[in-house]
């Protein structure tokens, strides 16, 4: 594959946990669990092709309209990953960025997202974004406030991103969305403009390498004109 037709940066729905566990005769919940387990496969199959950068949709805005049993355990669960972050970044070098709402997750997982976050900000080799508490239009809306805040009259494009959580973000070359739903569910609207959309029903925790090469092959076949 030509370094050209490589991917450098790439967004993932990582849609299905639960609808594989019940597939699976698992409590649905397990599914969450399973699924956090393939992102350090991921890890692995991102430096493989080279992929520097990868963005992660691991939790909504509107995915705090869910039970309270499942956001509790989500919350845990993000406390328990993003603890083991750090070490099992440190070999790729990689720094963790995490963009959403923060002021809306538990104090201690706000401060474990800082630390995990201060850690790995030497890291050069690539960058691991983890959208949590994240909406596409929350993020515009923020980004809007910020300016007006700072008495901004006007702006172009390029004032407008730096204004933006995922200011120091690249735009994604392609987006992956499994489960079998066929939309980006507020994910990055701003930045996904001209990004190669990829769906599969394939759900996440049963996400492979062998797809996602599939995936690479595909996208390396695609002509991209960026309007040109």
């Amino acid at each position: 594959m030509s370094e050209h037709r490589t991917p450098t940066s790439i967004g993932v729905i990582m849609d299905g946990n639960r609808r594989w566990a019940k597939e699976n005769n698992l409590p649905q919940l397990e599914g969450h669990r399973r699924g956090f387990e393939k992102l350090k496969e991921l890890g692995e199959w991102a430096e493989k092709n080279n992929i520097r950068e990868v963005i992660l949709y691991a939790f909504s805005t509107e995915n705090w309209n869910r039970s309270p049993e499942e956001v509790s355990y989500l919350m845990k669960l993000f406390q328990e990953a993003f603890e083991k972050l750090p070490a099992e970044v440190a070999e790729r070098d990689l720094r963790v960025r995490f963009i959403g709402q923060r002021e809306r997750l538990p104090a201690s997982l706000q401060e474990q997202m800082k630390e995990t976050e201060e850690k790995t900000k030497e890291g050069k080799r690539g960058t691991l974004t983890i959208a949590v508490s994240y909406g596409g239009r929350a993020e515009i809306v923020a980004a809007t406030n910020a300016l007006l805040a700072d008495g901004v009259q006007e702006v172009d494009e390029e004032g407008f991103r730096k204004a933006m959580w995922s200011a120091d973000i690249a735009y994604p070359d392609l987006i992956i969305r499994t489960g079998g739903d066929k939309r980006l569910s507020n994910f990055l609207p701003w930045q996904s403009v001209y990004s190669e959309l990829f769906f599969t029903d394939t759900k996440w925790p049963a996400f492979t390498t062998q797809e996602l090469d599939s995936i690479l092959a595909e996208y390396a076949t695609r002509e991209r004109r960026l309007g040109k």
